[in-house]
Formats: C-alpha cells, sequence, structure tokens
C-alpha cells in the first residue's frame, strides 16, 4: 500500500491497521529470499566469504503521512464512499459524498484542496477545502496509488507494482500493468498514457515542472509545461529483459540530475533531467542508501559491502575530482544514513543485522564517533528541529547483550539529544506501530500495538508522557504549523481523538463517520 492509502485506511474505522516499510522513496525491497539469517540476526557467509544481510528499513517506515491542512483533517470512508472533515479547533464535523471507494486522499501544499482517488469508480474527487465543493475527473481503470506534485497543479494516478493487491480483478476484459492518469487539478483535464514496465515510484522536481514514473528499466519524464504532456522514455539499464530493481531515486534540489540506485549493482545511475541521457558512477560495494544533503551540494552513498561513504556532486556528477570517499568505522555493519535537517550532522546504523550502535558523522569535519545503544535498530528519525534523535529498538537483543537488563527481550525506544548526546531509553508495552513530530520539533508522539495511550514525548526534556484514549489508537499525526496531535482509533463509526500540546488537553470525536458529537 502507500502512504496515503494507508493512512486513509487507518482513518476509516472499519478498516484493519497494517505496519508499513517505505523510505518514503522508492521502497527498500525486503528481498527475502536472497537472505537467510542465522539465530543471531546475521546471514551465514557466501562461498566467496563475505555476509551477506537483509535489506535495510528507511528510518520513516512508521511515519504516515497525513491528509491534513492546518486547520483540517480528511478521512475516507471507503465502506460508505464518503470523506469526513474534522475542523480544528472547533472539532466540527463534516461528511460529504465522493466516488466509490475512496483509498487514497492528499492535501496539496497549500492547504486550499483535498485530493481523493476513488479506486472503486475509478476517478478523482477533487475538492476545495473549505466549501467541500467536488469536481469528480474520471482516470484509467486498475489504478491504485496516486502522487500530487509540490505545487500541488498535477496528480499522477498509477498501478504500484510494488503493492501487493489480493483483491478480485476488476470486470474489464483486458487490464494493464503499464498505464497512468495525469491529471491537472487546475482544469480538470485528464492526460491517459503509456509508460515504462511496471511502475513502482512517482517523483517529483520540486520546481514541479517534471514528473518522474519510474520502473526497474525505464523512467518515464513527463513535462508538466508541455501543452499536451506525454512520457520521454530513458533506458536505467542496458539489461532490458532482467533489469536490477530500482531501489531508490533522489533528486537533485535544482532540477538538473536525478540519482538512482539499484539492488546488487555497485554504481549509481545518474539521469540528466535536461538531456534525458543516463551514465552510471562507479561507486563501492553493495550501495545500500542514497540521500542528497539538505543544502542540495552532494549526493551521499552508503556502500555497505565495503564500509564506504561516497559524496558525489549533485551539479557535475561525472567529475571523478569532484567526488569523495570516507571510510567508515571498521567491525561494525552501517547501511543507512540520516542527515539532519541543517546539514551539520549524519547518524549511520543498520536495520539488516543487530547492532547496538550507532555512529555520527561530523559532515564539516568528515570525523566519525561510534556510539553504543541499549538495543538494536528498528528505525531512526530526527525531529524538524534537528536537535533530536528518536530511535526505536528491535524487540531482539543484539548477541552480546546482558541477559539481565530491563530492556532485554522487550520493544525498546531511545530519546537522545543531538548536541550532548544525553540518552533516555524507553522501555516499552508492545511494538510501535506509527509516531509523528510537531512542525516545531518540540514534541514528537507514538501509538503501540494494542495498547490505549497516545504517547507524547517533550524532545526538549527527553520526558514522556502517557495519555490515555477511549480506545486503541490505529494511527498518529499532526496538523502543520499546530501544537495539535490527533489519534483515531478502533470503533465502528470511527472515533478520533485530538491532543492540544499547548493546553495539554484532550478532546474525542465518536462516530464521526456519521457527523458524531464531541466527547471531552
Amino acid at each position: 500500500m502507500t502512504r496515503a492509502l494507508i493512512l486513509l485506511s487507518l482513518l476509516a474505522a472499519c478498516t484493519e491497521y497494517q505496519v508499513y516499510e517505505d523510505d518514503g522513496d522508492i521502497r527498500d525491497l525486503d528481498n527475502n529470499d536472497d537472505y537467510g539469517w542465522d539465530d543471531t540476526g546475521y546471514a551465514p557467509a557466501d562461498d566467496d566469504g563475505e555476509t551477506d544481510y537483509e535489506a535495510e528499513t528507511e528510518q520513516d517506515f512508521l511515519m504516515l503521512q497525513p491528509a491534513t491542512t492546518d486547520r483540517y483533517v480528511f478521512v475516507a470512508n471507503p465502506d460508505r464512499d464518503t470523506v469526513t472533515r474534522v475542523a480544528v479547533p472547533s472539532l466540527d464535523v463534516l461528511t460529504v459524498e465522493v466516488g466509490s471507494q475512496p483509498e487514497v486522499a492528499l492535501t496539496t501544499a497549500d492547504w486550499a484542496t483535498a485530493v481523493v482517488f476513488n479506486k472503486g469508480s475509478s476517478d478523482v474527487s477533487v475538492l476545495e477545502a473549505d466549501s467541500l465543493d467536488e469536481v469528480r475527473v474520471p482516470v484509467r481503470p486498475n489504478l491504485d496509488a496516486m502522487e500530487l506534485s509540490p505545487d500541488g497543479r498535477w496528480a499522477v494516478v498509477y498501478r504500484d507494482a510494488d503493492l501487493d493487491d489480493d483483491e478480485d480483478e476488476g470486470e474489464d476484459a483486458i487490464e494493464s500493468y503499464h498505464e497512468i492518469s495525469l491529471v491537472d487539478l487546475a482544469s480538470f483535464e485528464h492526460h491517459p498514457m503509456v509508460v515504462g514496465f511496471q511502475p513502482h515510484q512517482v517523483r517529483y522536481t520540486d520546481q514541479s515542472d517534471l514528473a518522474l514514473v519510474v520502473g526497474d528499466a525505464w523512467v518515464a519524464l513527463i513535462d508538466l509545461g508541455a501543452a499536451s504532456p506525454s512520457p520521454s522514455l530513458v533506458a536505467l539499464t542496458d539489461d532490458l529483459v532482467d533489469p536490477p530493481q530500482a531501489q531508490e531515486i533522489e533528486i537533485a534540489p535544482d532540477g538538473g540530475f536525478a540519482f538512482v540506485r539499484q539492488f546488487g549493482a555497485d554504481s549509481i545511475a545518474v539521469l540528466d533531467l535536461t538531456g534525458f541521457s543516463v551514465e552510471h558512477i562507479a561507486v563501492g560495494e553493495n550501495p545500500t542508501d542514497l540521500d542528497i544533503l539538505p543544502d542540495g551540494s552532494r549526493a551521499a552513498v552508503v556502500c555497505r559491502g565495503s564500509q564506504e561513504l561516497w559524496l558525489l556532486d549533485a551539479s557535475d556528477p561525472e567529475d571523478d575530482e569532484l567526488a569523495e570517499r570516507l571510510d567508515l568505522p571498521p567491525d561494525q555493519v552501517l547501511g543507512s544514513l540520516l542527515i539532519t535537517p541543517d546539514g551539520s550532522q549524519g547518524v549511520l546504523y543498520t536495520t539488516a543485522a543487530l547492532e547496538d550502535r550507532y555512529v555520527t558523522w561530523d559532515i564539516e569535519t568528515g570525523s566519525f564517533e561510534t556510539r553504543g545503544l541499549v538495543k538494536p535498530v528498528a528505525s531512526v528519525s530526527v525531529s524538524p528541529s534537528g536537535e533530536s534523535l528518536l530511535v526505536f529498538h528491535t524487540e531482539e537483543d543484539a548477541e552480546d547483550a546482558d541477559p539481565d537488563s530491563a530492556y532485554h527481550g522487550s520493544w525498546a525506544l531511545s530519546l537522545i539529544d543531538l548536541d550532548d548526546f544525553r540518552t533516555n531509553p524507553l522501555r516499552l508495552a508492545a511494538e510501535p506501530t506509527a509516531y509523528a513530530h510537531s512542525d516545531d520539533g518540540e514534541h514528537g508522539f507514538f501509538i503501540m500495538e494494542g495498547q490505549p495511550w497516545l504517547e507524547v514525548l517533550d524532545y526538549g526534556t527527553l520526558l514522556p508522557e502517557d495519555i490515555e484514549l477511549g480506545s486503541v489508537p490505529v494511527h498518529v499525526g499532526t496538523l502543520p504549523g499546530t501544537d495539535w496531535a490527533y489519534a483515531s482509533q478502533e470503533h465502528d463509526l470511527g472515533r478520533i481523538s485530538f491532543y492540544d500540546s499547548s493546553e495539554e488537553s484532550l478532546e474525542t470525536i465518536t462516530g464521526f463517520e456519521l457527523n458524531g458529537e464531541i466527547e471531552h
């Protein structure tokens, strides 16, 4: 499922919650068939003496993006063919009819519009956020995912090849896996087109002038400024029969180049977005993560196999003299990289082996420092201010873990101050299932499997607080630009609670699908 689809499935009270592993770009596929883990969490050595590990899981595998504005939360109700809008702080509720089986809803960057993909009726509802006036645009059949451009002008609806869709097939006589629908949300025009084999990700340049539809062998480039947009296909690989999986894509902020990491390739495919050509830049062994530094100057590639960090110039990646190779600390597995928003620090870690440590990288000096943790890493996130690190731990322990530790055999979470590295490890009652940050970086929120609590984290003091809810939550999110967090909960007719962190107050709406009342 896509992030938006899962969000709305979670918010709709009669659907079932699922944890979704996603890096926010192209998914890191698990490739479990290629790896066999032993009881320690490590894979046995292969014939040439090297050790294989599972694919890295990116830091935001619990971070589900809500369909919100600064004033509203939009909830799709696929079983009732409606969308509910909850206003904040009044908590007024309005429910409107849309198409059949609305499963993906997104809000535009200016917060003026909610865009809903109705899977059952193969159309898109464009809702004016304040009035809820609707324009419905038909799209191609048998699609299941949608992405909006950064400027909110365009929507690409497509069939995501990475999704597990076990539902019954439709009644159409033929079915395609290679079509998309491009919808102009200003003119409500529909541009259907055929792209490369089995697309599984859609990205846009920051300027919203180009859409990239990514498959394994091809990238379809769509000029959004053209009078009649159409795809230009560029091959990512010479092997068009059995191409390596394109696992991650990053686009330079100036829109000049896109960087693609492919499974099993010891190089990065660099796509020239002006000349529509591809060059392969050799890096270290087994690249497992790819990021653009916040200032847009360089692309960072973590090469887990050779324990190297490669830095490529984002404006001239083919110039070997501008590339830099850094040796990572030895005797540990490092496959994932997280960079603070100000670009001053990087955090290196692995989710592929049971390592109870992480490494900080001072980007200015190029120095590395290894630091300990109470347990191995499941997921990592940095607060929006860049001052705090949130580390979710695995239930499993490191091989040499102390069996008498209070955290042994339990789920855990560590709050870390990135200035002085004060750490507050927390033992958890159950597995974390979703989390969110406030925009100002002062608070974090998370929920746990089967636990009726909203957990509030103060990033300044590193202290947690339990907020009791009326039933088990299935999703948590925040409203941008506000102090409000919300938690949707299990209930036949929908239940959602809103927590004002500045006032430390909680209010709940039960039966929101039927315009329910507020419970104080």
